[in-house]
């Protein structure tokens, strides 16, 4: 792949222009720790005994401030301007999870709205998103997407979570703010995708508003994709991901005794991930997309097709984004290029985030390189700035 001559993934001068020494060295560490899988295993657990007996800042002040913006959305607002200085946006993420009663999902469909009034007219705040299971619960979405019938009570489970959901997109076709709504399990999927479609067909008949999110490492979704773009006449916006539940995934498929959704090897998922953001671009007239992806060859592709379809850097129908704390040398290398770009900055209080903590520390662990790779870059600054000195 021909490289960019204006970007280069390996400034880590720019990457990291916005760490002071101090975080830093405070990254160095967390990423480290990583590396112990005695700490995986039981750092959950120990993170919420630590939060009980009144520790929280030691969570707060360590993994929680590399992951996440702040408990609620006023504490983020020092993460949006600090993003903001270097042109990158923030997609505020309520990644409060594991809870299932009507009660919370009201209370999250209206935390989800509080985050689309937050970025209405804000250029700093370019998209809203929301998981579907937080707002419905996911019994429901497993029967709905298996075409099981409901009983009349989960019926009314899935009238009032419909409801939520299309209040959500609703509002942010008011206040002109373009929505993603996350991919999640294959066995909840087809629910997820029917509702996004449904949303898509009666918001974006002006432009691409409402987006749904496609994980590549299912082997069936590039097929999705190009079925949609070529049937749908709406406009139409998708997040590409490479995909967050393959251990889980795998495992059911063997438990239940059905064929595997996820592609057999990284190869296989890599190469669909680059066709899909090809097929994506190549139908720019009627699709907006957002590149997420820490894959630096995948962001590079992102950058040429652009160039080769004459899309301008600063096109809103392609951003690139990335997890805050993670793969700052693609997030801000690109925007110094001009690159549109926002980086997910989840938040909610820090007891109720511990899952989503524990998922980017696996993944840092087991995710080939991932780790070895943020420090490798970490350390290459840590280096430059002593020299310098």
């Amino acid at each position: 792949m021909q490289v960019n001559s204006n970007i280069s993934f390996q400034d880590t001068a720019t990457a990291f222009a916005h760490k002071t020494d101090k975080d830093l060295g405070r990254a160095r560490l967390l990423f480290r720790s990583f590396d112990y899988p005695i700490l995986l295993k039981w750092g959950p657990g120990l993170a919420k005994i630590a939060v009980s007996l009144g520790f929280k800042f030691v969570i707060k002040d360590t993994i929680f401030k590399q992951f996440c913006g702040g408990e609620n959305i006023q504490e983020c607002i020092h993460a949006i301007q600090q993003l903001a200085k270097s042109g990158i946006g923030t997609i505020l993420d309520y990644s409060v999870e594991g809870e299932e009663s009507e009660l919370v999902f009201v209370s999250t469909a209206a935390e989800i709205i509080k985050t689309i009034d937050m970025a209405h007219g804000n250029a700093s705040i370019p998209f809203a998103v929301f998981k579907v299971t937080g707002i419905i619960d996911s019994h429901v979405l497993e029967k709905v997407s298996s075409n099981i019938e409901l009983s009349e009570s989960e019926q009314t489970l899935w009238d009032n979570g419909k409801a939520r959901f299309f209040d959500i997109c609703y509002h942010a076709q008011k206040n002109d703010v373009r929505l993603f709504i996350d991919a999640e399990e294959s066995w909840i999927q087809l629910a997820i995708d029917q509702l996004a479609e449904q949303a898509m067909g009666e918001v974006n008949t002006t432009k691409a508003l409402i987006y749904n999110t496609v994980q590549l490492y299912r082997h069936d979704r590039f097929a999705y994709l190009k079925d949609q773009i070529k049937t749908t006449s709406a406009f139409l916006g998708f997040k590409l991901v490479r995909g967050a539940y393959m251990e889980k995934e795998r495992a059911r498929a063997i438990e239940f005794g059905y064929q595997d959704p996820i592609q057999p090897n990284k190869e296989s998922t890599d190469s669909d991930y680059n066709e899909a953001l090809k097929f994506c671009i190549e139908n720019s007239d009627k699709v907006s997309i957002c590149v997420g992806t820490h894959n630096e060859n995948s962001s590079m592709l992102g950058v040429q097709l652009m160039t080769e379809k004459g899309l301008d850097k600063t096109d809103t129908r392609v951003y690139f984004s990335q997890l805050l704390g993670m793969s700052d040398h693609i997030s801000f290398n690109l925007s110094h290029s001009k690159y549109n770009v926002a980086k997910y900055v989840p938040y909610g209080p820090v007891n109720a985030v511990i899952p989503y903590l524990t998922r980017r520390a696996q993944e840092n662990s087991s995710v080939a390189g991932q780790m070895g790779r943020e420090l490798g870059l970490i350390d290459t600054e840590i280096k430059r700035r002593r020299n310098e000195s």
